[in-house]
This record gives structure tokens, C-alpha cells and sequence, in this order.
């Protein structure tokens, strides 16, 4: 990062640096899938996470800024438009 002229930043929790985007996220993946399961392996937990997040969160969970409906209902109006 020096190289680059840039500096690195940090905050602690609560603070306006947060990555309000992340912790969202991370909230969701939590409460709407991790917290229900026991996976056997960090393998499995991993497959998990990834199944969460492309076929459900990144495609067919309703979003407020889109009105209420998913991703791919979304794009789908958007062409019949």
C-alpha cells in the first residue's frame, strides 16, 4: 500500500470506518443459514456458504432497493419493460 502512496485504514466496531456492507452480509449468511446447521466438516460449512450465497443470496433473496423482489425477478421485469 506504501507503495502506492496509499495508507491503510482501520476502525474499531461502531465506528463510521465500518464496512456496513460486510457486516450485513455476513448477518444474513448468519442468521439465515449458518446458524441453522452443523456441518460435519470446514468443507462442508464452506460448500454451504457458497450454495447460500449463488444460489440464494446473489439471486432469489428480495432486496428493499429493488422493491421487495429478487435479483433475478428483477432483471426478468426489467426486459419485459
Amino acid at each position: 500500500m506504501a507503495e502506492f502512496g496509499l495508507r491503510c485504514r482501520m476502525s474499531r466496531k461502531g465506528d463510521c470506518l465500518d464496512n456496513a456492507v460486510a457486516e450485513r452480509f455476513f448477518g444474513s449468511l448468519k442468521g439465515e443459514r449458518t446458524s441453522l446447521r452443523h456441518d460435519a466438516s470446514r468443507q462442508e460449512a464452506w460448500d454451504d456458504a457458497i450454495d447460500y450465497i449463488e444460489m440464494f443470496y446473489n439471486s432469489k433473496r428480495l432486496r428493499s432497493y429493488l422493491g421487495y423482489v429478487s435479483p433475478n425477478d428483477f432483471e426478468r421485469l426489467a426486459r419485459v419493460a
